[in-house]
């Protein structure tokens, strides 16, 4: 599937997305490899399972996970993010944000251009601005934009002058993104993070997908900030969310 088809698919599912109820299904969602050039982001398992009071969001690819990461470009404007991404039916209330803002979704980032989680210094060094480049997690709302490019989407942006609700680790971007403190552990084929599931709220019956992509900051830094460039893969093939947390 082309770029361009990725893009019409997400687009044409972001509406469907916002509105998912929960129902009956197998938990986790196996894929056939192959959909991407890039071992390191080429899905072949996602799910989401409890552990006691935990969530573990986890993504298997048939290369090795975490193996590929943004060349540093030296400025923000135009620089990169790759991703392993787990959009979900969860209210983005959920987490903080305002209720019914788009699709909530967690991922997990590198971005060696600039650091969006000051509150962390998650490399030792005693700087809490200079860890983009590692593997870290962020919650994230995503909406449509064809600013981004025809079926593209973008991570929602918060316009000038107003005052959205946003949780206690919003990093200070002017999108709608949160840094908590949830290191990931990436090993092999697997990219996984522990959540603790009673932030979430209720979730049993809740609907996800896996996603692996490659982010863009806008080159005049201005809204929208960041687009969905690149849709490496998509576990589901066409963004149905046929995952469930199940009980």
């Amino acid at each position: 599937m082309s770029i361009y088809s990725k893009r019409l698919t997400l687009l044409s599912c972001a509406g469907a997305l916002l509105a998912l109820s929960a129902g009956a299904a197998a938990h986790d969602i196996n894929a056939k490899p192959g959909n991407t050039n890039s071992t390191s982001f080429d899905i072949v398992h996602t799910e989401i399972v409890r552990s006691g009071t935990d969530l573990i969001f986890r993504m298997a690819v048939s290369g090795k996970a975490g193996a590929s990461r943004p060349s540093k470009s030296g400025k923000l404007a135009g620089s990169t993010v790759y991703s392993y991404v787990w959009p979900t039916s969860i209210n983005s209330s959920a987490v903080g944000f305002d209720a019914d803002q788009g699709i909530l979704a967690f991922a997990v980032t590198s971005h060696p251009d600039f650091d969006d989680t000051p509150l962390y210094d998650e490399n030792g060094d005693g700087d809490k601005t200079n860890d983009g480049d590692l593997w870290h997690s962020h919650w994230v709302v995503l909406v449509p934009d064809d600013a981004c490019g025809k079926g593209s989407l973008k991570i929602r942006d918060i316009p000038e002058g107003t005052k959205p609700r946003l949780p206690a680790t919003w990093p200070g971007l002017p999108i709608l993104i949160d840094s908590p403190e949830l290191t990931p552990r990436i090993a092999g084929k697997q990219v996984s993070v522990r959540v603790p599931a009673a932030t979430l709220g209720h979730t049993a019956g809740v609907k996800f997908d896996g996603v692996t992509a490659g982010l863009r900051i806008n080159a005049s830094v201005h809204a929208p900030l960041v687009c969905v460039a690149d849709v490496f893969d998509v576990a589901s093939g066409d963004l149905s969310l046929p995952g469930r947390i199940m009980r």
